[in-house]
């Protein structure tokens, strides 16, 4: 027996015709041979049109749905509730109350309540005590004019692996061609080998960019600071006795030997609050630095600490200047979002 595929739906326009021929006092055979139809999908679109009046596809056609918007709400409660719910578990659930789906129904039904299955963002564990010092931060300093951020000098030491996850892309590939050479991203173990870097920028550019050697102690961050902050200031232009000193808390940081070296430098440093990487903006910068540097593709670390160097300097000043520019906008996120962490 031949395979027979399955034919298409007729068109509206077509079956319209269909019934004026009808109506031109035309048989079924004449409007089957001249249009080129079937004999019996003539018959039953005349059928149809002479018991509802219509030649349309009438409501109800299909299969029914399994999960009205009882359950659809139901299943949104769920998730809303417990967001890390898998699309199994909440089968199974259903199945205890009578409902039985498949994982794949319920997903394409949170797709259409906007419930999305996202990976769930990594922020810092914050305390009661990082909360509260995150607001007093916020409400301190949202007040401060524009004129006092652009003479924050904002610090940071970041790690940038040899072959790390930054300069992981995305590729235009066909089905079969996963593995060719130029379709993949090399890789191995623990990354290769990573350089750990402390910068420094205000909104007028970035500064200095030192490479750390070895596992930094309080005496080699302030070496480091010794070293580059003096030239930075003066490089960009920052008057001796405007510009304010930031620093996280890290134990390094915040040592009493580093707080009696900073004593002696006579700079005013800013109170910062602990666990807050959303509110230094030299985070993006890191974001930016290890892109371009992976981009580059370095073999060996050698040329990780020179292309780095090299795509620091070459960030432009208009791209300090911007996220320095909206820094109020932090602080506002803070008090709204109930000092929890923010999308910066």
């Amino acid at each position: 027996m031949e395979n027979r595929k399955k034919s298409r739906e007729l068109s509206e326009d077509l079956r319209t015709k269909i019934v004026e021929k009808y109506q031109q006092s035309q048989d079924y055979k004449s409007i089957s041979r001249d249009l080129h139809v079937p004999f019996s999908t003539v018959r039953n679109i005349i059928k149809k049109f002479t018991t509802h009046g219509t030649v349309a596809n009438l409501p109800g056609r299909g299969w029914k749905r399994k999960i009205d918007k009882r359950l659809q709400r139901r299943m949104v409660r769920m998730v809303d509730k417990e967001p890390q719910s898998a699309s199994k578990h909440i089968q199974a659930v259903l199945q205890t109350q009578g409902a039985t789906v498949s994982s794949q129904t319920i997903r394409r039904h949170l797709n259409e309540m906007k419930c999305y299955g996202r990976r769930a963002r990594r922020t810092p564990l914050l305390t009661q005590k990082h909360k509260k010092a995150r607001l007093e931060f916020a409400k301190m300093y949202l007040r401060k004019p524009k004129s006092f951020w652009v003479n924050i000098f904002w610090t940071d030491e970041t790690k940038v692996e040899l072959f790390g996850k930054a300069n992981h892309s995305t590729v235009y590939r066909k089905w079969n061609e996963a593995y060719e050479e130029k379709n993949t991203v090399a890789t191995v173990k623990h990354g290769g080998g990573s350089k750990m870097f402390w910068g420094c920028f205000p909104a007028s550019g970035t500064g200095c960019l030192d490479c750390v050697q070895g596992i930094m102690k309080s005496e080699d961050y302030q070496k480091i600071l010794g070293r580059n902050v003096g030239p930075s200031v003066r490089k960009l232009g920052l008057r001796q006795s405007s510009w304010v000193f930031q620093q996280v808390n890290d134990p390094k940081h915040t040592s009493k030997s580093t707080q009696k070296w900073l004593k002696t430098k006579c700079w005013r440093v800013l109170k910062w609050p602990a666990m807050s990487p959303d509110l230094n903006p030299i985070e993006h910068l890191w974001r930016d630095l290890k892109i371009a540097a992976g981009r580059r593709r370095p073999s060996n670390l050698r040329d990780l600490e020179q292309f780095a160097k090299e795509e620091w300097s070459e960030i432009p000043f208009e791209r300090c200047n911007k996220l320095v520019d909206g820094y109020k906008m932090r602080l506002i996120s803070v008090i709204f979002s109930k000092v929890r962490a923010t999308k910066y």
